[in-house]
């Protein structure tokens, strides 16, 4: 159909037209047509159970009987100090919940406390930002410039808030001369040099566990947590960003938590409802949140707040969601049906324009090159996610892609039978796409 909206990430000349989607079912999206797509990509990276998970439907229609919406200025509500609770239990070191409308409201909150909480204890000259590169925490402009991606977000470099930016280690892509181990040290010393020649520093902030807007690039055990010990030794905020990577995608429920890493401060979003509503959390230790008490006319609060801070169906809806986590044992099935990635490995890399899959839990990034032994990358006139949108339709399955890597996010609880079709369908789709790329 002709659309009168404005899509994400979209250039619009390139589509006439975009498929309705009517209906979700499963694991499975259904069109106004009756065509049937494999959700290949959760939603956007955010469903857990799939659609119409009734027990969540059940949670947004009887919470809607009761209480739509309730300001939390002056105010609170049950299912928002229950999720509250229920997420500080799940995320160990933090004590206090602020809730928010999406990932990149949470990370640009988690910038505002991280800042505040040094001007708030009178040091004050301590306002600097370090980030790895090719780090992304949302599109708004805080988010854009701790996360810059040039791609992205150049045209508006003037208009950023300056921040450090440090390499960080990725196998596929290498600078000459070093080894794997070689550049991870290099590029650890390279920010504890920062950390160590700049008191000026406030806070370093990193997304937990991989990066996934980045090209999905896994970071190497103990890197984080190295990072995390760098943070403490030289007085630094260790922020983290979990939005993305929580809540199992990488294959635990808190990702800092596996890579032994604390952080200061912490950011959820996506699959935090499941899937279902939007909503967003950033928690903070009881170090922080106590740096904010004070008398009224100290002004050392947090000024910031949104409408639907809290909301009670929202709320509902995620609290279900996390029962049904424990209930289903949702975390030791992702591990489980994530191996099922593994077995197609050698059948994804034999494809001639594959250059390098990357992979943890249920998320595989598969690089696209143009010739292999040069890892030359693909730049086709016409959008790759156009591209394999179309041929993706044609088997049967949803992907979007991020530049020349072909993401394959799916809902968590996706069965092994599902999770084999949709990567042997992304392989056809691969296949099929790949004279029109080169």
């Amino acid at each position: 159909m002709k659309s009168s909206v404005w899509h994400p990430n979209t250039q619009m000349k390139e589509w006439k037209t975009f498929d309705k989607i009517i209906e979700g079912k499963g694991m499975w999206l259904i069109d106004s047509k009756g065509n049937k797509m494999l959700d290949a990509v959760a939603s956007m990276w955010c469903n857990v159970w799939g659609h119409s998970k009734p027990e969540l439907v059940k949670a947004i229609t009887d919470q809607s009987k009761k209480l739509q919406h309730s300001s939390m200025f002056n105010l609170t509500n049950e299912p928002s100090e229950k999720l509250a609770k229920n997420l500080i239990k799940i995320s160990p070191g933090m004590h206090k919940v602020f809730f928010s409308d999406n990932g990149s409201t949470a990370m640009e909150i988690a910038f505002k406390l991280a800042l505040q909480y040094w001007h708030n204890i009178n040091e004050k000259k301590k306002t600097k930002i370090i980030t790895l590169e090719n780090g992304y925490h949302g599109d708004t402009f805080g988010a854009m410039a701790v996360g810059y991606v040039p791609e992205f977000f150049g045209k508006f470099k003037k208009q950023l808030f300056s921040t450090i930016q440090v390499p960080v280690p990725n196998n596929y892509r290498l600078p000459k001369g070093h080894s794997f181990l070689e550049y991870q040290n290099f590029c650890l010393d390279k920010i504890e040099q920062y950390m160590k020649n700049d008191d000026k520093i406030a806070a370093f902030v990193m997304e937990s566990g991989a990066q996934v807007a980045g090209g999905v690039v896994i970071f190497p055990d103990g890197f984080q947590r190295k990072i995390g010990q760098l943070c403490k030794k030289h007085n630094v905020l260790f922020v983290l960003d979990e939005v993305a990577t929580g809540f199992g995608r990488l294959g635990s429920m808190s990702e800092y938590t596996k890579q032994k890493s604390i952080p200061d401060i912490v950011a959820y979003g996506k699959m935090l409802t499941g899937g279902y509503l939007t909503m967003a959390a950033t928690l903070a230790n009881k170090k922080i949140y106590d740096s904010f008490l004070g008398e009224f006319n100290r002004w050392k609060h947090l000024f910031h707040g949104h409408t639907f801070t809290g909301n009670p169906i929202a709320a509902a809806v995620a609290n279900e969601n996390l029962r049904l986590y424990q209930k289903n044992k949702l975390i030791k099935k992702i591990q489980k049906t994530s191996k099922i990635f593994e077995k197609h490995y050698n059948e994804i890399s034999k494809i001639d324009i594959v250059g390098d899959i990357r992979h943890r839990g249920m998320l595989m990034g598969i690089e696209l090159v143009k010739d292999k032994k040069k890892k030359t990358s693909i730049h086709p006139k016409k959008s790759i996610n156009k591209i394999f949108y179309e041929e993706g339709k044609k088997n049967g399955i949803y992907l979007r892609t991020l530049g020349n890597i072909v993401m394959l996010v799916p809902p968590l609880d996706i069965s092994e039978y599902e999770l084999n079709l949709l990567i042997t369908k992304t392989i056809s789709t691969i296949k099929g796409a790949r004279k029109q790329v080169l």
